[in-house]
């Protein structure tokens, strides 16, 4: 059976989305990117909402830049070779291989993905975590912390919800940026 995990680059004060401007530093650099690409290179399914998909979508190509450096060209290539399911009422067709649109979010279908797989999972993008949240169905939260405080925009965890969570790996980077991995109880 495999994991849900929700993953996401945040604020300081908790924003996965800044309302003006990025969440700041840390996570561009090599060292990050690469630790990144080692800990979700296991996921071979992405669960997205339209937008957060029409910003990863960049992967499909992002090899094929001549000036990309082996890490870059490597979670390329890794995210071309996992499936993809987008969540989008508006999206016409996919802009990559291995993608598939979904009208709506169906809880008791990605309860099924998971139980019928091997591999795990990744929600991204807060809105669409939300709702897996809601359902219940994430199984561990990793959190990317930049050292800024960005005074608002869209929050990593939804309001309204209670998680008791348990801690099971954290790592800081020379950035700035603080890994944290946390297992729902």
């Amino acid at each position: 059976m495999g994991k849900l995990i929700y993953s996401m680059i945040t604020s300081l004060d908790g924003y996965a989305e800044a309302a003006e401007g990025d969440l700041g530093v840390g996570a561009e650099v090599e060292e990050v990117h690469t630790f990144i690409g080692d800990l979700f290179r296991p996921v071979r399914t992405f669960l997205y909402g339209r937008q957060m998909y029409e910003t990863m979508v960049f992967w499909e190509t992002a090899h094929e830049d001549p000036d990309a450096p082996p890490h870059i060209v490597q979670y390329a290539r890794d995210w071309q070779a996992a499936d993809k399911v987008v969540y989008s009422t508006t999206l016409e067709s996919p802009s990559s291989e291995r993608t598939r649109i979904e009208r709506t979010f169906d809880p008791d279908a990605v309860r099924r993905l998971k139980s019928e797989t091997d591999h795990d999972l990744s929600v991204d993008g807060p809105n669409l975590a939300a709702q897996a949240i809601a359902a219940g169905l994430v199984d561990e939260y990793h959190l990317f912390t930049t050292s800024s405080v960005v005074g608002g925009g869209k929050r990593f965890f939804p309001d309204g919800v209670r998680l008791d969570l348990e801690l099971v790996d954290q790592r800081a980077f020379d950035s700035g940026l603080v890994y944290t991995r946390y297992r729902t109880r």
